[in-house]
């Protein structure tokens, strides 16, 4: 598996492996130091959760990291369901390894509901197309860090804002950052699949806006996930661009909040996130 990953390797993984009606098996992605990525694991409890689910589609996943894992080994995921109501279900999940529990998740899904339907307008920001890739952006880090910033991504990304390695450079940090994005290769016609990449890509970008307030980049400081909360509003068009409104409204106590409006080339919400990053303990001395 490469690395960083394709947004094949992303979704080859994502598709979970059925044990039995609510047990659960999946690859991580591998990397140099053995991480498992945050949105990546909380995607597959998704996708687990989901094939308990038949016939409905998820409308909100909330996740709480517990411990980090090995991503050079499999995690299992044992899946509850806690409710099947007349337009709702409930899914209860846990990922583990050796026993050990990675993490709790809740999922949601629904089955479609007539009702009043309306969403706050897209925000005035140039079009995709207007906008230099982030590798052109960056050209003049290629050097660093291995081409960390230039190199290949499973999402195509283009900045309205400066991206993490320039803002550093700001004399004053920007707690917003917004983004367009799609993947770099065609996607399955499969919603859950659609969600949990939603899932992945949020725990991968949205952490930039607190990282950029401690004047630092994901690639050069320490930042773990705490916790992880998606709503899905409407069908999400991955073979168009999304823009992502970032923004983080608060940091205290080696924390830092992070959320993100989601809107399709039309206008329209699709997708509502938050997290909590840890930066860890301050050391003195």
């Amino acid at each position: 598996m490469s690395y960083p990953p394709s947004l094949s390797d992303v979704i080859a993984t994502l598709q979970v492996d059925q044990v039995d009606d609510d047990r659960f098996v999946a690859t991580q992605l591998d990397n140099p130091a053995h991480h498992i990525v945050g949105g990546h694991i909380a995607g597959q409890a998704l996708m687990a959760a989901g094939r308990t689910a038949p016939d409905r589609i998820p409308h909100s996943v909330h996740v709480y990291y517990l411990r980090a894992g090995d991503a050079s080994r499999p995690v299992d995921f044992q899946v509850v369901r806690s409710r099947d109501g007349g337009t709702l279900s409930t899914r209860q999940i846990t990922a583990s390894q050796d026993g050990d529990v990675l993490l709790e998740a809740l999922a949601s899904f629904s089955t479609p509901v007539e009702g009043v339907d309306y969403h706050t307008p897209i925000a005035n920001v140039p079009d995709p197309q207007s906008l230099a890739p982030v590798q052109e952006q960056l050209a003049s880090y290629a050097d660093e860090l291995g081409g960390f910033w230039v190199g290949p991504h499973p999402f195509e990304r283009r900045y309205v804002d400066p991206p993490p390695r320039l803002s550093v450079e700001l004399p004053e940090p920007s707690p917003r950052i917004r983004m367009w994005w799609r993947p770099t290769e065609s996607v399955p016609d499969d919603e859950i699949l659609h969600s949990a990449l939603l899932t992945y890509l949020t725990g991968t970008t949205m952490l930039e806006t607190a990282v950029a307030m401690r004047r630092a980049t994901p690639a050069t400081t320490f930042n773990a996930l705490i916790d992880h909360a998606l709503w899905f509003h409407r069908p999400v068009d991955l073979s168009d661009w999304v823009l992502s409104d970032q923004y983080s409204p608060s940091g205290i106590g080696g924390r830092g909040l992070a959320t993100a409006t989601m809107h399709n080339r039309t206008g329209e919400v699709v997708c509502i996130a938050t997290q909590e990053l840890y930066f860890g303990r301050s050391r003195t001395g």
